[in-house]
């Protein structure tokens, strides 16, 4: 395989990483990491989960899970109950206190974007988001999956 590819992609990545932030200590001057903000996010949107459900769905690391749902729960944010069909299982889910981080991550982030696409035209808009949905496609990603 050629390098070029993979230098400009690499070089991409840097550059979009920088631009939304996602190396800052807190992601959208929140107080939490990007890591416990997609936790937040995923919890969210599937109202109820466990912990074996959200391994999978970001391929994130058990141990690492554990410790970060440790400090949601600690945080108020994140609450468990065993599971009804499974009583070796929790159900994990967002406490009102965590909608509202949701809530107030979810709100940064689309203000966030909108000062990035601010500057481009209607047409420049649709283009990029065209652009955006033919990487994914191009690697095999399932866009509907990460709306």
């Amino acid at each position: 395989m050629k390098k070029r590819p993979i230098q400009e992609i690499r070089a991409f990545t840097r550059w979009y990483t920088d631009v939304i932030g996602l190396l800052d200590q807190h992601l959208l001057d929140s107080a939490w990491s990007l890591a416990e903000a997609r936790l937040i996010y995923e919890i969210h949107a599937a109202r109820h989960i466990q912990a074996s459900q959200l391994i999978e769905m970001m391929h994130i690391d058990k141990s690492y899970l554990s410790r970060l749902l440790k400090k949601l729960e600690k945080e108020k944010i994140v609450s468990k109950k065993k599971s009804p069909g499974d009583g070796r299982a929790f159900l994990l889910s967002l406490t009102e206190k965590g909608q509202r981080e949701f809530g107030m991550l979810n709100s940064a982030s689309d203000e966030q974007i909108g000062r990035i696409l601010e500057p481009l035209s209607e047409a420049q808009r649709e283009e990029l988001v065209g652009h955006m949905k033919a990487v994914m496609q191009l690697l095999n990603v399932k866009p509907d999956n990460y709306e």
